[in-house]
């Protein structure tokens, strides 16, 4: 039993240092636009790697079901980070894919369309608020 109990700790230790020196970012999402936001119409969240969102697809995608709510991404792996937001009013799009025509857009930053860095240092949560609206929308 001892030797195991060791075995035990040392998992236990390993995966603290791991979440110490894993980056987190929470972004609190406000969508004030006309849409019904439900289990059928998600706002999705995308976490980017670089300010060119052309380059390929985000890092991660997280799933709202409401106008307002808070996603988390944990274990970020590359800072500065980058948040876009978007809401298919027709609920056909499940962000496997780039947004259809319609798609409401936000972006965390100051001075759309320039999307603001997130940097966020080494066992550190940063959280950052986005709030749009139906104003910007994929053509």
């Amino acid at each position: 039993m001892r030797n195991c109990s060791g075995i035990v700790l040392a998992f236990a230790l390993a995966g603290l240092a791991f979440a110490e020196n894993g980056r987190t970012i929470q972004v609190d999402v406000t969508y004030t636009g006309s849409g019904k936001v439900d289990a059928g119409h998600k706002m999705y969240v995308a976490l980017w790697d670089s300010a060119d969102m052309n380059s390929g697809p985000p890092v991660a995608t997280k799933a709202l079901d409401s106008k307002t709510g808070t996603v988390t991404f944990s274990d970020v792996q590359s800072v500065p980070a980058y948040i876009t937001v978007a809401f298919d009013p027709t609920g056909s799009w499940g962000a496997d894919s780039p947004p259809p025509s319609g798609t409401s857009l936000g972006m965390y930053s100051a001075h759309p369309p320039k999307p603001d860095p997130i940097e966020v240092a080494p066992g550190k949560t940063v959280r950052v608020k986005v709030t749009f609206d139906d104003t910007n929308k994929v053509p």
